[in-house]
């Protein structure tokens, strides 16, 4: 962690207020993408079910935020995945990618509607063209905290998200959410993967639309 000064309370003011400008590894993801051939892997009755998904991805700017001397820009997200030809949700996520200049740290937080939330962190530098986010269960830095249920059934023991930058401008990623089924003797890796494709372009956040306006 970067030397931070010893006094935690005072914000900085020599802020940049254009998020866009300063995202270093995240400026890639910044947009509205589709991917059309992700991959589930999950568990099931008998064997895994390997379910195909579509999914859409908006990723957008959000004012930069302080805690204390502490200076995070980021990306506020929503991802709605189907199952090919059906419009019902197969699944769905909020959320927001946070990177910090400073000391070069990733903060991811999902929050899905089956009663669970994580947050995963990691190192990335500006440049960085893949990084990795991981939680773990019982862990008060980078979490995993679940309803009753799934805590009982399918307990979370960790996650793993590794997102990849492409040179065509497209990115994908590798998640691996390793679960403990009640019954089963052996962890199950859940697995998802998917390559997205930029539709449409990113908001600037709106401190920097206000001040460009003026």
């Amino acid at each position: 962690m970067s030397d931070y000064p010893e006094d935690i309370f005072s914000e900085r003011d020599d802020i940049d207020v254009d998020t866009l400008a300063n995202l270093g590894p995240l400026a890639a993801l910044a947009g509205i993408w589709e991917g059309t051939r992700g991959l589930d892997v999950n568990p099931y009755i008998d064997a895994p079910r390997r379910q195909a998904f579509v999914e859409r991805v908006e990723l957008q700017p959000i004012d930069p935020q302080s805690n204390g001397p502490q200076l995070l820009y980021g990306l506020r997200y929503h991802t709605r995945v189907t199952k090919p030809g059906e419009v019902e949700t197969y699944h769905d996520q909020v959320g927001y990618w946070l990177w910090e200049p400073a000391t070069g740290a990733l903060l991811h937080s999902l929050t899905i509607p089956r009663g669970q939330a994580v947050l995963a962190t990691g190192q990335a530098s500006a440049d960085a063209r893949t990084f990795t986010v991981t939680a773990v269960r019982g862990s008060t830095v980078n979490g995993i905290s679940s309803g009753p249920f799934l805590e009982e059934r399918f307990r979370t023991e960790s996650f793993t998200l590794t997102v990849t930058v492409h040179d065509d401008g497209a990115w994908s990623y590798e998640e691996d959410t390793v679960l403990q089924v009640r019954g089963r003797p052996e962890p199950f890796h859940h697995t998802d993967r998917n390559r997205l494709t930029r539709v449409a372009p990113p908001t600037p956040n709106p401190l920097a639309r206000e001040v460009k306006a003026g």
